[in-house]
């Protein structure tokens, strides 16, 4: 009995078999010539008619100069670094070499540690995508941008760590990075190439993800680790790089760029001279003083002439302003005046503004000299002496918070919280006008455009920018003031004269009236304006003010 089961059942599975896959096939084979038979064609729609839930399903990931419009498309830049990129990965991994080497130092003999190294140091051959990039446009002398990027290379990291005689290797593989950095080339300056410093923050928190393994294991795997180390990098991340923090990246040495900025007034009394030489034919002297700083290209102060006198008495001020009073010095010349012809200088001495100390007046009396040169053997001849009275006064130092936008327009936050208003500044300061240039300035007959800077009867002139609508002066000038000019506008004409010999009249290409009470509040301000009288034109001004 048992015998015959089995064989029946044997039987019925070798039977069972083949005529289930006949029958299987053959249902299919008449299945899907019915569906052919009855097929439609499918229907389609643009992807300007999907709605938002619709078009996430069909596209997983938009880039984000999609999403966004203020986001450009760079592709072109893609392309470059793919190119770049075989070099790129060298430079930059002999960077990292350089900059880890002391890192290493500081943990060798530390924890029974031999010795640390990179025994494979490569960034694969993936370079990072910018998916967009953002271009801000800021009245300051910076060029902002944001790229969004994301790298998911195949770079190998390893290190090598030799512990109590045991070599043990860390390495990093597969890592991805998401981040939306703020990248700003900072100062840009006519030296190549072109920006003082390289600015890097982050907007947000980056995402980090990657496989470390110790020793051949991947310890990422391990459950519950993953997230912790997750959270515990974009901490420290955030901690040192997310906006506002910053770092900064030097390009040119800062001496060699940096546009020095007054940080003082140095106020010369001229008191008097005795025993000038005899220039004219009379047996006496006109003489006058001209006074400047070394290093500037403005022109020198002057005293009035005093006729027929060697031994003048002038008693008057001047004030000049100081950029570097460690490396300045203060020339001082005096002249007999002649009516016809070259002016003879009578004696020269220097004072260097080292010697001052701040907000103290010194008293100098001055041997004049034929000039400054010591190995001139009429230097011992007497010329007489000069007089002056010597004050430095640094600018005072803000106390306050400044705060701004990419704009550069600052606004001054008192740091005492019972403050109801503004607190004007008060005393002594110098207010620092400068033009950067115009835009969309057009005129009837040429465009030949100039800068005027009208303030308190005093008029300063830039120089002439010739065939253009959009010139670019970038000329700053001073004016010295006894107090805030918190009442005061300044006006600023752009204007156009023709080129070489012409029967044509200079043409107003319009003017702006600046009020000066928000410079003195607020300590600065950088912002293009409106001009009156042009369709539109504009012109960006910079206006600071300091006070003694």
């Amino acid at each position: 009995m048992g015998f015959i089961s089995s064989f029946l059942g044997i039987l019925g599975f070798g039977i069972g078999i083949p005529l289930g896959l006949f029958i299987g096939f053959y249902l299919f084979i008449y299945s899907a010539s019915k569906d052919d038979h009855h097929l439609k064609d499918p229907f389609t729609r643009p992807l300007s008619e999907l709605d938002t839930d619709s078009l996430d399903e069909v596209i997983t990931e938009l880039p984000i100069w999609v999403k966004r419009s203020d986001y450009d498309r760079v592709d072109w830049l893609n392309k470059f670094l793919f190119d770049m990129w075989p070099y790129l990965d060298k430079a930059i991994c002999g960077m990292i070499r350089v900059m880890a080497e002391p890192i290493f130092a500081e943990y060798i003999g530390k924890f029974r540690c031999e010795a640390i190294d990179f025994e494979i140091l490569n960034l694969g051959t993936l370079p990072p995508t910018i998916h967009g990039i953002k271009i801000y446009e800021t009245n300051e002398r910076d060029l902002v941008m944001e790229p969004a990027i994301k790298w998911a290379g195949n770079q190998n990291i390893t290190v090598a760590i030799k512990v109590l005689s045991q070599r043990i290797t860390v390495q990093l593989v597969d890592m991805q990075v998401f981040a939306s950095p703020r990248i700003i080339l900072k100062c840009l300056v006519p030296t190549f190439p072109c920006f003082a410093s390289i600015v890097v923050s982050l907007m947000d928190k980056p995402h980090i993800d990657f496989g470390m393994n110790v020793l051949g294991c991947d310890i990422m795997s391990i459950p519950g680790l993953y997230r912790p180390v997750q959270d515990i990098i974009k901490k420290q991340v955030a901690s040192v790089y997310l906006w506002p923090r910053t770092f900064e990246i030097p390009i040119l040495d800062a001496s060699s760029v940096a546009i020095k900025k007054p940080v003082g007034i140095l106020h010369v009394k001229v008191v008097r001279a005795v025993k000038l030489l005899k220039m004219d034919i009379l047996g006496t002297s006109d003489p006058y003083v001209k006074l400047s700083l070394s290093g500037e290209r403005l022109p020198s102060k002057k005293t009035t002439i005093k006729k027929r006198n060697l031994n003048p008495e002038w008693n008057e001020n001047f004030k000049l302003l100081v950029k570097d009073p460690q490396s300045q010095v203060l020339n001082i010349n005096v002249f007999d005046w002649d009516k016809v012809g070259a002016h003879d200088k009578l004696g020269s001495q220097v004072v260097p503004l080292k010697l001052l100390k701040p907000q103290e007046s010194t008293e100098f009396v001055l041997d004049l000299l034929k000039n400054t040169n010591i190995s001139d053997p009429q230097k011992k001849k007497p010329r007489g002496k000069i007089v002056l009275e010597l004050k430095y006064a640094p600018f005072r130092e803000d106390s306050n918070i400044l705060s701004g936008a990419l704009d550069g327009s600052l606004r001054i936050e008192s740091q005492n919280d019972g403050e109801c208003g503004p607190m004007i500044p008060s005393g002594a300061g110098v207010l620092m006008v400068t033009v950067q240039g115009a835009e969309d300035v057009e005129g009837e007959h040429h465009n030949n455009p100039y800068a005027l800077v009208i303030f308190k009867g005093e008029t300063k002139k830039s120089k002439m920018i010739k065939r253009t609508r959009d010139p670019l002066w970038n000329e700053e000038y001073q004016f010295v003031l006894e107090e805030p000019p918190v009442n005061d506008k300044i006006q600023i004409k752009v204007l156009s004269r023709p080129r070489g010999i012409s029967f044509r009249q200079k043409e107003s290409l319009g003017h702006v009236d600046i009020d000066l009470a928000d410079v003195v509040h607020n300590g600065r301000i950088n912002r293009k304006y409106h001009l009156i009288d042009s369709k539109n034109g504009m012109v960006h001004v910079e206006l600071r003010w300091k006070t003694i």
